[in-house]
């Protein structure tokens, strides 16, 4: 093994033991029974843990390219981590779709239940969750006690999901009682169990409680951070510099393209009569949606598993353990974005797309193909299994803790165009429902810059000219502009103002695949060959963007 790697190793192995959630994330054994410290001592030592193993990088011998990218990677996430560090970030790291008291909720997801030791573990880290969001708090009181603090409406929405995962909701189950009572083993364990979910749901109800009382009175009344902050956040998501008001400027042309495209798709549905009303066939058609949640995740499934068939050896190499993969419907409670979870190191478990279904219980189908194309195969499943699976060319930090949002959302999204141009959006039905997908991700650039940096909204538009973005108007012009369900676009929007950067990594992201694409292709000519090139630009691994355009 090469200093290089040895020293991506041992990385891995100090995160585990200082963060319990990532080495069950990342599938290392031995921690599942054990919860984080969150508190602003642990913070610091992960700082100069990171600010070490930078030292160490910096004089180790670099062998072969391998090495170089490798080292190339880890030293630009860690030194992003320090910089959000360093600007204090971890005193605010709350919003309504991640933070540690998601962590604490989301982390039980992943767990495995096949054995005794396994709801053993499980019943131990219900039972020290009031420990870890003690932590948490402390971390946050710091934070009011500098001024440091998020907007108002995050902390308000986290309070309202703990409600929900506590069952203090009407028409919601607890999370935690609904988990226990799926045990069926020994009595003392299923005791330990029942025990370990009160005490976890005293915690999360204190937190609300923490979060009401004392949060929510010194938090922030503005939802937008300011460009400094969201130049710092949109460089870690996507590992790149960017020029915002030229982003926020293409974000616009964007849009304008794919609504073009929007109302010539349209014309097949329901020749003459416009997107909305295509939208509203499609919606209402009996023939195009699936009753019943269960037979939604069949669904779901069965199209995940034929199109691995289908891509392997034509337009993929996809590795037998990558072949496998999961499709389920996600605990209520969260965010309604649809997710994916990578497998363990071993495979034992396998990548799983989540959907969070709202509450609904009927699913029109020509917007899902898309999304399950993104978070499936070719998207996150085949990148991040892929990388999972590169054991002898990526370092096992490149394998687990690697890459920014801006190259692994910007794959899953090429991966829905992708998919179209070889030819498996044919349906008009699922080719609009691909592009109200990049309609929806356009509008999130305007949006996320607009609403962030208060910026004009420009004189030639006809939506509010001359106006400065705020919460509202982005609610309004995303509910006007996208064909997605209201309570689905309001909780993207709370999403955006909470984490500011992540929201146009997709679109960034794509533009860079796109470009080095076209890039390759120009340059090689008639040797190009696309499934040679995808394999070779994945087994670069995770990276950040501006990393993947100097490789590619």
């Amino acid at each position: 093994m090469s200093q290089i790697f040895d020293i991506a190793d041992r990385y891995v192995e100090k995160v585990a033991q200082m963060s319990p959630f990532s080495a069950t994330y990342m599938g290392v054994p031995g921690h599942d029974h054990r919860m984080n410290d969150f508190s602003p001592e642990a913070v610091q030592a992960e700082a100069e843990r990171d600010r070490s193993t930078l030292a160490e990088l910096e004089s180790a011998a670099v062998e072969d390219d391998k090495d170089r990218v490798a080292r190339d990677a880890m030293v630009d996430s860690l030194s992003l981590s320090l910089d959000l560090h360093d600007a204090n970030e971890n005193f605010r790291s709350l919003s309504m779709i991640h933070s540690p008291i998601h962590s604490v909720r989301q982390i039980f997801d992943l767990m495995p239940r096949e054995s005794e030791d396994d709801w053993a573990n499980i019943a131990s880290r219900m039972a020290l969750i009031p420990k870890g969001l003690d932590s948490y708090r402390r971390t946050l009181e710091e934070g009011l006690r500098r001024g440091l603090v998020v907007a108002k409406r995050q902390a308000r929405e986290t309070a309202e999901q703990c409600d929900v995962w506590t069952g203090r909701v009407e028409g919601h189950d607890s999370f935690f009682s609904s988990l226990a009572s799926a045990f069926d083993g020994s009595p003392g364990l299923s005791a330990d169990l029942e025990s370990g979910a009160r005490v976890a749901e005293q915690g999360i109800e204190n937190m609300a409680r923490f979060l009401r009382e004392s949060y929510i009175p010194g938090a922030a009344e503005r939802d937008a951070v300011g460009e400094e902050r969201y130049s710092l956040a949109a460089r870690v998501y996507n590992g790149i510099e960017l020029d915002l008001q030229e982003t926020y400027k293409w974000g616009w042309e964007q849009l304008a393209w794919v609504e073009s495209e929007m109302a010539v798709a349209a014309d097949k549905i329901t020749p003459g009569q416009g997107v909305a009303a295509a939208k509203e066939f499609l919606e209402t058609d009996p023939s195009r949606a699936i009753e019943g949640e269960e037979k939604f995740a069949a669904w779901m499934q069965d199209l995940q598993d034929r199109t691995i068939r289908e891509l392997d050896g034509t337009h993929f190499d996809i590795a037998d353990p990558v072949k496998k993969i999961e499709a389920l419907i996600a605990p209520p409670g969260g965010a309604l974005a649809m997710y994916y979870t990578p497998p363990n190191e071993d495979f034992s478990r396998p990548g799983r797309t989540w959907y969070p279904t709202g509450g609904k219980t009927r699913f029109p189908l020509w917007s899902e193909v898309s999304i399950a194309y993104h978070e499936g195969v070719p998207g996150h499943h085949f990148h991040l299994g892929t990388t999972v699976y590169l054991s002898e060319r990526l370092s096992r930090f490149q394998r687990l803790l690697g890459g920014t949002s801006g190259q692994i959302e910007g794959w899953a999204l090429y991966a829905e165009r992708l998919m179209g141009e070889l030819g498996y959006l044919e349906n008009p039905d699922y080719y609009l429902g691909m592009l109200a997908g990049q309609s929806l991700r356009s509008i999130r650039v305007i949006i996320d810059i607009g609403m962030h940096l208060e910026l004009e909204i420009p004189r030639t538009q006809p939506f509010h000219p001359g106006e400065r973005w705020n919460r509202d108007l982005g609610l309004e012009f995303i509910r006007q502009k996208s064909l997605f369900p209201p309570d689905f676009v309001t909780s993207e929007v709370s999403r955006y103002l909470g984490i500011p950067g992540q929201a146009i990594s997709y679109k960034v992201g794509e533009r860079e695949w796109l470009a080095a694409r076209e890039e390759s292709r120009q340059r090689m000519g008639a040797a190009f060959d696309l499934k040679d090139w995808h394999t070779r630009a994945l087994s670069l691994g995770p990276m950040g963007l501006a990393q993947m355009r100097r490789e590619l």
